[in-house]
């Protein structure tokens, strides 16, 4: 296994040993690390996410990795958030009114309407718009009840579940995925593939 970690950042809500798993099956070690230096010197970051948008960002305001993710993710630093850590790179959500994301993307997020599945389990079909560097075609696991309809300033990868959302975004370094790579069999191992290589 490579010397070179993959640092993700607990969140206090996050599922982490499929996480793991992912990463060291592509030889990666994985160091979890809430230090706001650590997460500004590392090479890869990994944002991960289940649970609460307000209390995952009140876990990340409390160590201060909010202002180290802002400052990497603004110096294009190779960073990877999915899922609620997806959710977490935007200003607002239904989920916790009156809570501020990180604001990376200035845009909402919202929940699914009524009359769909809600939250969405299962397989999910992304389309790319426009060039995209990481963003492929393909089916992607997704386990959610909110989501984005636009990411203004960023290419996106959409699906379809109560109308068009935003499945994954990319700008740079920095890709946002509301599916779950790690549990996206080898669609998703290709995506992480190909940020590991940034």
């Amino acid at each position: 296994m490579s010397g070179r970690a993959v640092v993700v950042v607990p969140t206090g809500t996050a599922n982490l040993a499929s996480v793991r798993a992912a990463f060291e099956r592509l030889g990666r070690r994985v160091e979890l690390a809430a230090e706001p230096a650590v997460i500004e010197a590392a090479e890869h970051v990994l944002l991960p996410g289940v649970g609460a948008f307000g209390a995952a960002m009140a876990t990340l305001r409390e160590s201060g990795a909010h202002t180290a993710l802002e400052r990497r993710i603004a110096a294009d630093a190779p960073t990877m958030a999915i899922c609620v850590g997806h959710q977490l790179l935007f200003a607002t959500s239904d989920e916790s009114p009156g809570v501020r994301g990180l604001a990376v993307v200035d845009a909402h997020i919202g929940r699914f309407p009524d009359g769909v599945r809600r939250p969405q389990f299962g397989w999910n079909e992304i389309t790319p718009e426009g060039e995209a560097r990481f963003l492929k075609p393909g089916f992607a696991y997704f386990a959610n009840g909110y989501r984005a309809t636009e990411a203004p300033g960023w290419t996106v990868a959409t699906a379809e579940h109560g109308g068009r959302f935003v499945a994954s975004m990319e700008k740079g370094n920095v890709v946002g995925c509301q599916f779950h790579p790690e549990l996206s069999g080898d669609y998703g191992k290709a995506l992480l593939e190909a940020w590991l290589s940034c």
